[in-house]
């Protein structure tokens, strides 16, 4: 049974005068009764836009949301959310604060504490009705979260990245008891949405893998997932993992080959992918993703642009969830210091546009030199003013280890190295 369905859905933010932002294009997929659904994909992909159209709190550009069979227009009442922040107020009590999500239902004032009381109870906060927040631990504030939205009795119960607060042991028990309660049937909802950019949480808790890939967001998979609540060492899990890192590699890989005339640098620091690449070389120039996130103790959403990098760079090439060191490559993880930055000049030059541009407007200038905020509103024709400002330090970054650039932040100048009145 079909709980949400999406058709063709196209999400663009207006900037007038600028060009408006597409974040979400031609998205179609369905919610099913009886399911956990995993949304993944990297960052600037729309999973919490998609999340936020889902519940009426964000109104498409263009297609349709149909909720129980009825085209939504406004708040879905049918869903409850549960956010990345705690999102309670710190001066209620446990129990108020899941009473409050009941506040405008027909319940009577002894109803609504009975069926508060049952959640606290059900999500493991039996005996802390009267605490405040302050004395919670942030995976104790996060299951009164888990608590007032399920007070509602919600048809679908939408999560977005619920346990990426919390560190790594509260999020695996969080995650571990939230499965549990859900296939107890002890959950008051038909249907989990969880949004999430962990490969190893989507695996863990789904049933369904929906994978995104971004700017703008695309669904580019639909996986059915066997592997649920299994342990992390079974084979059958690896083996899903492996395959869902495959998917993303191989969708962002040929993503990037069409878009590569308009490719805008990852944000990814020269220090760590320097060290990625020294990994790989450690490692016998190939490896597995998820044995590299796992060695570098990075989730896919921090791997994946260190990766991007290399392989722009020529360090690199991803393929079937593997990422293996091109001859360029090895030769750089062996190279000394000054050998590096030659290497890495080079190959910058050649292989990013974006940096050959800044290089080629710095030449044109008589004094080498121009503002930072040149380049960041340029950039900002393409993409969000915060990106743009990121991808502009990157380049900077790149600049400034290749020795080509130098960058004066008291001023907020570019320079070209060799200018002389830099300074």
């Amino acid at each position: 049974m079909s709980l949400i369905e999406l058709h063709k859905i196209t999400k663009r933010f207006e900037r007038p005068p600028l060009a408006p932002i597409e974040v979400l294009s031609d998205i179609s997929l369905t919610v099913r009764s009886e399911e956990i659904l995993a949304i993944l994909g990297p960052s600037g992909s729309g999973k919490s836009t998609l999340l936020r159209i889902m519940a009426g709190l964000i109104t498409p550009s263009s297609g349709e949301v149909l909720s129980a069979g009825r085209r939504l227009d406004g708040i879905n009442n049918g869903v409850a959310m549960v956010f990345q922040t705690f999102a309670i107020f710190p001066w209620l009590t446990v129990l108020e604060n899941v009473e409050l999500g009941l506040i405008n239902s027909s319940l009577t004032a002894e109803e609504r504490r009975k069926r508060a009381l049952e959640m606290i109870d059900m999500i493991g906060l039996d005996g802390f009705e009267g605490a405040y927040p302050k004395e919670l631990s942030g995976g104790m504030r996060q299951r009164v979260g888990f608590a007032r939205a399920l007070a509602v009795h919600p048809e679908i119960l939408l999560m977005d990245e619920p346990f990426s607060g919390l560190d790594v042991l509260t999020a695996e028990n969080l995650r571990r008891d939230l499965l549990d309660l859900w296939r107890e049937k002890r959950i008051p909802t038909k249907a989990i949405v969880v949004v999430t950019h962990n490969i190893e949480e989507a695996v863990y808790l789904s049933d369904r893998i929906v994978i995104l890939q971004r700017n703008p967001g695309r669904v580019v998979a639909d996986i059915t997932n066997h592997a649920a609540g299994l342990d992390k060492r079974d084979p059958r899990f690896v083996s899903m993992v492996d395959s869902v890192y495959g998917v993303l590699t191989t969708r962002e890989a040929k993503a990037e080959s069409v878009a590569s005339a308009r490719r805008y640098v990852p944000m990814a620091p020269v220090g760590a992918m320097t060290g990625l690449v020294e990994l790989l070389r450690d490692l016998g120039s190939r490896a597995d993703l998820p044995n590299v996130a796992h060695e570098l103790l990075l989730e896919y959403d921090d791997l994946l642009p260190l990766v991007e990098a290399a392989e722009i760079l020529g360090f690199a090439r991803v393929g079937r969830g593997d990422v293996e060191l091109t001859r360029v490559g090895e030769e750089f993880a062996d190279a000394n210091v000054l050998e590096r930055k030659e290497i890495f000049k080079r190959q910058a030059l050649s292989n990013v546009p974006q940096f050959q541009a800044i290089i080629k407007v710095l030449k044109s200038k008589r004094d080498r030199r121009m503002p930072k905020e040149f380049f960041v509103e340029l950039m900002e024709q393409h993409v969000s003013p915060a990106e743009a400002e990121h991808r502009v330090d990157t380049l900077i970054d790149w600049g400034r280890y290749a020795e080509i650039l130098y960058y004066d932040e008291d001023s907020g100048l570019i320079y070209l190295e060799d200018s002389e009145d830099r300074k």
